[in-house]
C-alpha cells in the first residue's frame, strides 16, 4: 500500500475500544468527501467497530485486511 492511495492517515495503534471509532469520527472531517483515509489499528474489535462506522455514517469501506497483528483499513469518505 503506497501513500499515493490515500490522502491522509489515522495511527491508533495501541488503542483499545472505543478510542479508534472516536478518532476516526474526527479525523475522517480532515478529509475531502471521495478522498480516503488510511486507519491502522491493533483493537480486534475494530473489524466489527469499522465496517459498521462506515455503514451508518455513509462511508466506502474501500478495504480491510490483517497484516502482522495490525489491521488496516482504507475508507472513501462520502459526501
Amino acid at each position: 500500500m503506497t501513500a499515493s492511495e490515500f490522502d491522509a492517515e489515522l495511527d491508533a495503534r495501541g488503542l483499545f475500544c472505543p478510542e479508534p471509532v472516536m478518532m476516526l469520527h474526527n479525523r475522517i472531517h480532515d478529509v475531502e468527501p471521495g478522498g480516503v483515509l488510511r486507519v491502522v489499528a491493533t483493537d480486534p474489535s475494530t473489524t466489527r467497530d469499522i465496517p459498521r462506522f462506515c455503514q451508518f455514517l455513509g462511508h466506502e469501506l474501500v478495504s480491510q485486511e490483517e497484516q502482522q497483528g495490525e489491521f488496516i483499513y482504507l475508507i472513501r469518505r462520502g459526501g
